[in-house]
């Protein structure tokens, strides 16, 4: 998923063009507003921490996406992976 800062400083076309250039495939993308309810429940686990990750994704539009290929979780599943 692009994060709402992400969508906001026009790095979808970027990020997606770093999964195709490992040999990732783009198997589906999709705009979407999170809301409230959802995040609450998936974010749930980290509700003591100091911010709130609820208010953040909710700000904004996310890019949701289904990438396709061997090892995309464990190499773009850490944070700042778009740095990379």
């Amino acid at each position: 998923m692009i994060k709402p800062v992400g969508v906001q400083r026009s790095l979808v076309g970027e990020i997606i063009g770093r999964f195709e250039n490992k040999g990732f495939t783009l198997k589906g993308l999709k705009l979407i507003a999170v809301d409230r309810p959802f995040a609450e429940k998936h974010y749930q686990d980290l509700s003591a921490k100091p911010y709130s990750l609820v208010d953040y994704i909710i700000s904004g539009p996310v890019v949701a996406m289904i990438w396709e290929g061997k090892n995309v979780v464990l190499t773009y599943g850490k944070k700042d992976h778009w740095r990379d």
